[in-house]
């Protein structure tokens, strides 16, 4: 029996080690090298472990050919010699892979509740949790193996990302501070510090500790990079800086792997904030949805679907009723565990964004509406939410529902206070409501940060 570099219990060849190591490290990190672990099972079929560990990245492809892809792994792995912690490894992919996404929760929490060092479990099991909408249980997880891994970087930006989900932004700074003192590089506590800035209105301060960060992403896989650079997005969109929007977009957040579903939400998300925002984005819409066209009704994640079913509409693809028509299946056919995330958020989402592209702007505004409190029942960030907010806004300042808009906006302005588009938004919606002061300082704003965040970018 040999152990991984964290301590966690191997079994079988032990040459393997190296593999194995590659994968934890690279997968913690988000790192390329963690994709080399395809070939090492390949190579070595009576080795369960990276058998396992093939079929767990298959699965994070998060499209219907994951848990195709990922049988064959798990089915040889499962036929080799396992030791406990592996055992139940393979429990929670067959799980996994059945779509009984609570019993692999559970059967993962119980995981790295025996091996708290067995970091690569606890990352699969908070986005579990993630995608559920379940913020609580990504820091329970956290902070019951935080005591045996204070050592380990990662452990605190995964820590940092659970408090960032729980609104607990002070303790998710700390957190993530902790772990780029001991590894400035750590892209998922780049992640997780930026997410508390966007949340606190730390706008400049943001953009420029990502633009610091940002060399050193170029060994990072391809949702990782853009990512982050999809942040930085959100905050040149605040700053009003709408060049380097576009320039981020076309050089970094659309330049990576354009068939994984993650980049694809990342470009169908900063287009149509764009857009929301008064950005001209060209013909950019008709390449994210020709590659969203190829993945077919894909309704594997609500979340993911609603945001393909957006670029379909947009681009005017004939697809896009075939998608709308799968997201209203499934949520009629939804298990128990998921109903709520189909029915009550996804379905009148999607129906909302059909709405709002049609110009049917008093259905959309109805439909959103209805899903706003639902939301976090379909998984994504609070950040990467907040788009389905930004189309209910957009449709009613276009339904002349000036009051409503008014409360919206400056709840979200005091969130954002020098935020350009938001001032830019309420500067149109007082100049509606005949409150011709206000409009005036919301210009003046809106002018002010644009001004004064193009200077600090020269």
């Amino acid at each position: 029996m040999t152990a991984d570099y964290l301590g966690n219990p191997v079994s079988g060849d032990a040459e393997a080690l190296g593999a194995v190591d590659t994968f934890v490290a690279g997968f913690l990190g988000y790192e390329t090298r963690a994709g080399g672990v395809v070939r090492a099972a390949a190579a070595r079929p009576g080795h369960g472990l990276l058998g396992l560990y093939a079929a767990a990245l298959f699965m994070l492809l998060e499209s219907p050919e994951g848990p195709v892809r990922a049988k064959p792994f798990l089915e040889r792995a499962m036929a080799c010699e396992l030791n406990e912690r592996e055992r139940r490894t393979a429990e929670f992919l067959t799980a996994w892979l059945a779509g009984d996404l609570p019993g692999a929760e559970a059967i993962g929490e119980g995981v790295v509740a025996d091996w708290p060092r067995d970091l690569a479990m606890l990352k699969l099991v908070q986005y579990l949790a993630f995608n559920r909408g379940d913020a609580p249980a990504m820091l329970r997880l956290a902070l019951a193996s935080l005591p045996h891994a204070e050592d380990v970087a990662q452990m605190h930006g995964m820590t940092a990302f659970g408090y960032e989900e729980c609104h607990l932004l002070a303790d998710a700074e700390r957190a993530a501070r902790q772990a780029l003192e001991m590894y400035g590089g750590d892209p998922w506590a780049q992640h997780a510090l930026a997410h508390v800035m966007i949340t606190e209105g730390r706008i400049d301060e943001g953009a420029r500790f990502l633009e610091g960060a940002a060399g050193g992403w170029g060994e990072l896989n391809s949702f990782m990079a853009t990512h982050n650079w999809w942040h930085l997005g959100l905050f040149y969109l605040s700053q009003g800086r709408d060049g380097a929007v576009l320039r981020a977009y076309d050089a970094h957040c659309w330049a990576g792997d354009q068939a994984y579903s993650q980049d694809q939400v990342g470009a169908v998300s900063l287009l149509a904030r764009a857009e929301l925002a008064g950005i001209d984005v060209g013909d950019r819409w008709g390449e994210v949805a020709e590659r969203i066209a190829a993945r077919g009704a894909d309704v594997e994640h609500p979340f993911l679907a609603l945001q393909y079913l957006y670029a379909l509409i947009r681009a005017g693809r004939a697809e896009a009723p075939t998608l709308l028509a799968a997201i209203r299946q499934r949520a009629a056919a939804a298990p128990g565990f998921a109903r709520g995330a189909w029915n009550e958020a996804a379905l009148p989402v999607a129906e909302g964004f059909a709405a709002y592209l049609a110009g049917q702007h008093p259905a959309a505004v109805r439909e959103l509406g209805r899903a706003l409190p639902q939301l976090r029942q379909i998984g994504g960030s609070h950040a990467q939410r907040d788009l389905f907010e930004q189309v209910w806004l957009a449709a009613l300042m276009a339904d002349g529902q000036w009051s409503e808009a008014q409360q919206a906006l400056e709840r979200r302005r005091a969130m954002d206070p020098d935020g350009a588009v938001v001032n830019q938004q309420l500067a149109r919606v007082y100049a509606a409501l005949e409150l011709p002061a206000q409009a005036a300082e919301a210009r003046a704003e809106a002018t002010r940060a644009r001004h004064a965040a193009l200077e600090a970018a020269e």
